[in-house]
């Protein structure tokens, strides 16, 4: 009974995250993103509470960039000059992110993305759920950063 309430649940979650992505939409991609969860085919999930690592992502219409970003306490962020080309692919039903660096190419798929949240799925059925997130100022006592 347990088993099928949880086929049944995760049956649901699918058919609610089936969202129509527009090419409107690929704007959202700009900014900071977080990983909340990642859940793995075998039906496991891995929640992170902190991350070390963002994913910033800068599109220009249907190509952009996405490097690895370390929030520092300041409201920063500190990065190198690695970075993975991104480039957006409407094919039927589907959105996906090709990415590209000088040593490997690799694609995965937009699922749903909102101004606030993200899921992407790899080629292993990995889904990655992301949520926006934007600088940590510590040290500031209350003040905004820029």
């Amino acid at each position: 009974m347990k088993n099928a309430l949880k086929i049944l649940f995760v049956c649901l979650f699918l058919a609610s995250c089936q969202q129509k992505i527009t090419p409107e939409d690929i704007n959202k991609l700009n900014g900071y993103w977080e990983i909340e969860k990642v859940s793995f085919k075998e039906g496991d999930d891995k929640e992170y509470k902190m991350n070390e690592n963002f994913d910033f992502f800068k599109m220009n219409g249907n190509n952009g960039i996405r490097r690895k970003v370390r929030p520092q306490f300041n409201g920063t962020f500190l990065f190198n000059d690695d970075y993975e080309k991104v480039k957006v692919r409407f094919a039927d039903d589907h959105v996906y992110l090709d990415y590209s660096t000088p040593y490997a190419k690799w694609s995965e798929e937009l699922v749903s993305i909102s101004d606030d949240e993200m899921l992407i799925r790899n080629d292993q059925n990995k889904e990655y759920q992301y949520k926006k997130a934007g600088p940590i100022n510590l040290l500031e006592d209350g003040e905004k950063t820029k």
